[in-house]
């Protein structure tokens, strides 16, 4: 038993090692952009044809809120989005636009609908915006709250309820600048 143990925290350790050394520049959190940061450039379709890029949404306060259908807690976190965000704050200068890491359009329609979020949602073929902003399996569930001036006002991981909560208060802020 006690040799189990030792080489599972030795298992642990290499993983932890070899994480970190994938990409030194990941925080604690997986991501590889901090607050204060500009959004990096993107291209995105959203699954109605919609065209989104950071030039485009400068002036807005947007989210990006990374997802895929296979992820539990991106399912469980998407009704509050619908409800908490997405409801209260659509009408203002805002966009939340979910972004499905590496699945193809098809499955991001039925996934869109399954979840019956009406905000848009758009693939990220091979997640090119996910990873300039997160490190490789790093997971997918956050939020990028940008502001209108094209900058990270705040990030998300996971899903709790007490940083969602002040995600919310962040939107509300930026909104009513």
């Amino acid at each position: 038993m006690q040799r189990f143990t030792l080489l599972a925290f030795f298992t642990l350790g290499i993983f932890i090692f070899s994480s970190s050394a994938q990409n030194p520049l990941a925080d604690e959190r997986g991501y590889i952009v901090k607050v204060g940061d500009p959004i990096p450039p993107f291209a995105l379709k959203d699954t109605q044809g919609n065209s989104f890029t950071r030039e485009s949404l400068l002036g807005t306060t947007y989210i990006l809120q990374f997802t895929a259908s296979w992820c539990g807690v991106c399912r469980k976190e998407m009704p509050h989005l619908e409800k908490e965000v997405w409801s209260p704050f659509r009408h203002e200068n805002f966009v939340l636009l979910g972004v499905d890491l590496d699945e193809p359009r098809e499955k991001v329609i039925d996934f869109a609908s399954q979840m019956g979020i009406s905000y848009p949602i758009a693939p990220d073929p091979g997640g090119k915006l996910f990873y300039s902003i997160a490190a490789p399996k790093s997971g997918v569930t956050r939020n990028v709250v940008v502001d209108k001036r094209g900058e990270i006002a705040f990030l998300t991981r996971l899903f709790e309820d007490e940083e969602f909560s002040k995600m919310i208060e962040v939107v509300a802020n930026l909104v009513s600048e």
